[in-house]
């Protein structure tokens, strides 16, 4: 388990908890998730958690402050970025049960990193951007 914490510079505080998982040799999209198309709890485990102290924006549109699963569903360089009220559930099993339950879905462009990441890293910085890095993927949203 890790938890990246940031307060950002408009004073929400946001933090990622999730279940770091490493490559071990094996391939993204491959032998291990992202898969095209299918919807992934973006971690292991348990669903990673996203939370926010204060009304936030997600690349321009509007997330409430609160707990969220986040999730993601990979097509190939747009990525669908999924923050989910039901927090508290494993994998991304429940997902197709809990869709109503979506706060927000907001689409933002992959791209791929110089370096390669063997763990699962997520950063945040005090901007508000956070950055989810795995294999060579990178992929960058926006939090205000």
């Amino acid at each position: 388990p890790v938890k990246v914490e940031q307060t950002l510079s408009s004073g929400a505080a946001i933090s990622i908890d999730y279940s770091q998982i490493a490559l071990k040799g094996r391939t993204v999209g491959k032998d291990v998730e992202p898969m095209d198309g299918q919807v992934w709890r973006t971690g292991a485990n348990e669903a990673t958690v996203f939370e926010t102290s204060k009304d936030v924006k997600i690349e321009g549109q509007s997330l409430p402050a609160g707990k969220y699963a986040f999730f993601t569903i990979a097509n190939g360089d747009e990525w669908t970025l999924i923050f989910n009220k039901t927090w508290k559930t494993w994998g991304a099993f429940d997902y197709p049960k809990n869709k109503g339950e979506d706060a927000l879905n907001v689409k933002v462009k992959a791209g791929k990193s110089a370096t390669v990441a063997d763990k699962l890293t997520y950063t945040i910085d005090k901007s508000g951007k956070v950055s989810l890095m795995w294999g060579n993927l990178l992929v960058n949203f926006n939090v205000q």
